[in-house]
């Protein structure tokens, strides 16, 4: 009961006109943010929280302020995904698989609407799950240490060969790929610089706009390119802009489930919703995918990603509030927004500060309810950039990605990079490997090292700490199941069919 009347508190402070105002304009402009390939929810939250504090706004209008704008960029990363197979931030690239297909085919409303319905359903159930087992999930979080996240990465890389099918190597070589990028840069353990040839600009890494820019945005135009030189059209848009009831079902309990696998890898400090939903994909890939159509324009293949993407956005905030470690990398900075108040997260927070705590967490439910009324009808605001033709549709692409780019460092060699790379994925992708696994190999790369090194580092070099604790067994079990039984079912299929 306690906790029900501290949530009803934190509504009268979420519904105070104020906050409510700033809710709708940090959804909004997080959809916006969302929506532009390569800024993400990070660099939204890091532009206005020194706008936040300049302004004087108190703690609570503050947080309930960045708070919409990273539920909002999470919205909004799929919708150059679906539109343009470029993926706003590293959460939306598993949307792309699908969520293209689907606007090829002339579904892109459809795709759209689906999403943001999705995303809100996985906000909603993470929100819920925040109220009810915070503390219990804070406390299950610690359980994991270096070991347990190095197999937890492990298994992500497993998942990805269910991602390709038929031709599961494709997608090894791709990840093998990405993971040899993610490595270039500066050591940090050693400091020595490695793979950068001398160069001063790769001292820093490769970064994650230009790589993401180069494979999907500019191997995207490559491919735009070469199908206006055969006269054949890309994408068409269709009337309809909004689910049915029928679809709403087909894919009501896929929302459910990569929202619950979604808000529980978001508990996990660093995990993210790129391992989410990577994890949601191919859970739905294997579950539901009879016919062959994940990759082709499934509506489910849309539906898992979004709503385990956006729970994991909102589960993020239970390590933050309860333990105060960052639960993701936008996290970290509102971590950095609190502490200009001088105010600490942790278990403290919830007695010292609980209108601050509250407050964010109603505000959490008001923000998701005015996304999907900001998102749904602008369905087809959106869908109208399908109408533009390909000869102004490819600069403006081209330019947006180029400004994306160089904002980063302000050197042309980013440029160059980027141009490298998307003839890179071009070539790669007319060879039929996909560009969802070479990305979560490069995002994931620098994590999965990290822990593997602090990991040995603790029992100087003894591998047998990567395989001592129950969740690391669970997770390699997963591993191995993960990397047998799809060819081992491959095999059955192909001898009953033989017979």
């Amino acid at each position: 009961m306690d906790t029900l009347q501290h949530l009803f508190d934190g509504f009268g402070v979420a519904l105070a006109p104020v906050n409510l105002l700033v809710a709708t304009i940090g959804a909004f402009i997080g959809t916006v943010v969302g929506m532009l390939p390569g800024l993400g929810p990070i660099n939204g939250v890091a532009l206005l929280m020194p706008l936040a504090f300049a302004l004087k706004l108190p703690p609570e209008t503050a947080m309930i302020l960045l708070t919409a704008v990273y539920i909002g960029c999470e919205f909004g990363g799929r919708i150059s995904s679906i539109l343009l197979n470029v993926p706003g931030d590293a959460g939306a690239i598993m949307t792309a698989i699908d969520g293209y297909p689907m606007a090829v085919k002339g579904e892109a409303g459809v795709a759209l609407s689906i999403s943001a319905w999705s995303s809100f359903i996985g906000s909603t159930v993470a929100t819920l799950g925040i109220v009810l087992f915070a503390p219990l999930l804070a406390r299950w979080a610690l359980a994991f240490g270096p070991a347990e996240y190095f197999a937890l990465m492990c298994f992500a890389f497993a998942c990805i060969t269910g991602l390709m099918g038929q031709q599961p190597m494709k997608a090894v070589l791709a990840a093998v790929i990405g993971l040899s990028l993610s490595t270039v840069g500066l050591d940090a353990n050693s400091g020595i610089y490695r793979f950068t040839g001398d160069n001063v600009h790769l001292s820093d890494g490769i970064q994650f706009i230009v790589v993401v820019i180069g494979l999907f945005s500019v191997s995207e135009i490559l491919l735009m390119a070469e199908h206006q030189a055969h006269a054949t059209g890309l994408i068409r848009r269709t009337g309809r802009n909004l689910f049915n009831l029928k679809e709403m079902a087909q894919t009501w309990w896929t929302s459910i489930r990569s929202a619950l696998l979604g808000f529980t890898v978001g508990v996990l400090p660093g995990a993210g919703a790129t391992i989410a939903s990577a994890m949601a994909y191919t859970l739905e890939k294997r579950l539901n995918d009879k016919q062959g159509t994940f990759g082709k324009g499934d509506i489910r293949g849309v539906t898992a990603p979004e709503a385990a993407n956006n729970a994991s956005a909102n589960g993020s905030f239970i390590p933050m509030l309860t333990l105060g470690v960052p639960g993701s990398g936008t996290t970290a900075v509102m971590v950095g927004a609190l502490s200009l108040y001088n105010i600490t997260p942790g278990p403290a927070l919830f007695t010292q500060q609980p209108a601050l705590v509250w407050g964010l967490i109603a505000s959490m439910f008001i923000g998701n309810v005015l996304l999907l009324f900001i998102n749904i009808p602008l369905v087809g605001l959106f869908t109208r950039i399908l109408l533009v033709p390909n000869w102004l549709l490819v600069p403006g692409i081209l330019a947006i990605s180029a400004v994306g780019v160089y904002s980063v460092h302000a050197t042309t060699f980013d440029l160059m990079l980027m141009a490298g790379l998307g003839i890179a994925g071009y070539l790669l992708r007319k060879a039929g490997v996909p560009m969802a696994p070479l990305i979560l190999g490069f995002v994931l790369g620098d994590l999965m090292e990290q822990n593997l090194r602090r990991a040995l580092s603790i029992t100087n070099g003894d591998v047998h700490i990567l395989f001592e604790s129950a969740i690391a067994k669970g997770l390699w079990v997963g591993v191995a199941a993960m990397l047998l039984v799809p060819p081992l079912l491959r095999l059955r299929s192909r001898r009953a069919a033989a017979r």
